[in-house]
């Protein structure tokens, strides 16, 4: 047989490949309870020991290292990277206008406070999220606006972040343009309408299923850092919500949130300019000294210290893209090594029934997307190769595996302490007046429990296992 020459060997076989990401659940476990809490920079060091440690079990270091390499350097990798980088900046413009405030000042207004915005800012989110089909892109756009507003309005920080990541999932789950969608459909072999309108019992009973839960868990919260009786704000700040507006629309139009962010970052910029609601970044040495100034002066002179919108921006995403291409090398190193393969050949043994199938199907989907920290990809591992033949081998419609696949690729992928939402999430939140730990946002990430309760139930009671199976056979035909 034909040696794999991309195949990385381990000592002790292919569940070795899995190391990294044991290795990094375990420091990340025994670092919380020591301290408590652990933030999104300090994942760093699990994640690096992590890669060093498999180093030295690994037969080929060089293949080891030019894994690693790869695995940062994929598209897989950049494409969120840079989304996060655009997406930062606009963010950053929309909270130094002052815009989170005035929505609040509104919100405070009209009686709207506490938990109820805390579920408005749900539904807002998975609004946006099914239109735009961007998990990321809601995220930004709700930590930047609604999240500090929230706050302001004696909001659970923590239950609000977890509502806002909830939206993602939500659109995520529902959008006929999101990447998850369209690889969960395409994967078995039929089409996106039919598969989204199929899922769409499963998403809304999720979806009230969060309400329910957000109404319950804020009923107990004091808002003790509310200042929603001392809410004063500019009302030329409301004049953001148009290149927000905007910004949606484009998102929603185009399907891309670079060139959504883009546009939005630099009407933004123009509108809170032209509004008088910041400064045009300023480099002249002897312009008047702000907090936003880029110069900045020292008891010793003059020191050039660069700051601003753009910069502080770019500057909040550092720690989760460092984090990120830290975790997508641990994430080339198991497929490399086939622990993949060796997971989903392991499951497969254990499907004996219909029911049997989409157990494993889900554990497969489950497990492989929580570790990745990423949906698409393990649908596509997960798809083709193994759920597509399982369901055939049981009769299961088409439609009702793509629904598994991407039901239960949206709950741990958004809600496990280590996933880019979750670490994206809390880059967000570290300046403003309620900073998150990634573990304080896990719990309260309902959607992502709410959904694997009703994927588990529908597979016991057999709801949706032949849903088209007429359209299927024509499909195949």
């Amino acid at each position: 047989m034909e040696k794999d020459l991309n195949r990385l060997e381990f000592y002790g076989g292919e569940w070795v490949s899995f190391l990294p990401f044991i290795v990094f659940l375990i420091l990340i476990i025994i670092t919380t309870f020591h301290f408590g809490s652990i933030s999104d920079g300090a994942l760093w060091i699990p994640a690096f020991i992590a890669l060093v440690i498999a180093f030295f079990f690994a037969k080929d270091k060089k293949h080891f290292a030019n894994t690693i390499i790869k695995g940062m350097a994929s598209e897989e990798a950049i494409i969120p990277i840079v989304c996060w980088l655009f997406a930062g900046v606009f963010s950053r413009i929309l909270r130094t206008s002052g815009l989170a405030n005035g929505i609040a000042g509104v919100a405070a207004s009209i009686g709207i406070k506490g938990t109820f915005f805390i579920v408005i800012s749900f539904i807002a989110s998975a609004i946006f999220a099914t239109a735009s089909g961007t998990g990321f892109g809601t995220i930004a756009a709700g930590m930047g606006v609604l999240y500090p507003a929230g706050i302001s309005l004696g909001a659970h920080p923590a239950l609000l972040a977890g509502a806002i990541i909830s939206g993602g999932a939500f659109g995520d789950n529902l959008a006929p343009i999101s990447d998850t969608t369209i690889c969960s459909a395409t994967s078995q072999g039929v089409d996106v309408p039919g598969v989204v309108r199929s899922r769409l019992k499963y998403a809304l009973t999720a979806g009230a299923i969060t309400i329910i839960g957000i109404i319950i868990i804020g009923i107990g919260y004091d808002g003790s850092i509310s200042t929603v009786e001392a809410i004063q704000y500019d009302p030329k700040t409301l004049l953001m919500l148009i290149p927000v507006a905007l910004t949606i629309w484009i998102a929603i139009k185009s399907g891309d949130i670079i060139i959504a962010t883009t546009i939005g970052s630099v009407i933004s910029g123009a509108t809170a300019i032209l509004a008088g609601l910041i400064d045009f970044i300023q480099i002249d040495p002897a312009a008047n000294i702000t907090k936003e100034a880029l110069i900045r002066v020292s008891g010793t002179g003059l020191d050039r210290t660069v700051d601003g919108v753009i910069y502080t921006g770019l500057n909040s995403m550092i720690q989760v893209i460092i984090l990120a291409l830290l975790l997508f090398g641990s994430i080339a190193i198991m497929r490399a090594g086939h622990g993949d393969v060796k997971l989903l050949n392991a499951l497969e043994k254990i499907a004996n029934s219909p029911r049997g199938a989409e157990f494993v199907i889900s554990i497969m989907i489950i497990v492989l997307s929580g570790l990745m920290g990423l949906n698409a990809p393990a649908i596509l591992a997960v798809g083709a190769s193994f759920a597509k033949p399982l369901g055939q081998k049981y009769g299961i419609s088409p439609y009702r595996v793509a629904n598994l696949l991407d039901a239960q690729s949206n709950t741990f992928v958004y809600s496990l302490p280590w996933t880019p939402a979750v670490i994206y999430t809390i880059g967000f939140a570290k300046d403003s007046a309620a900073p998150l730990t990634a573990t304080q946002i896990t719990p309260y990430v309902l959607y992502a429990y709410a959904m694997l309760a009703v994927m588990f139930v529908t597979i016991i009671l057999g709801i949706g296992r032949y849903d088209n199976m007429d359209k299927s056979k024509q499909a195949s035909d």
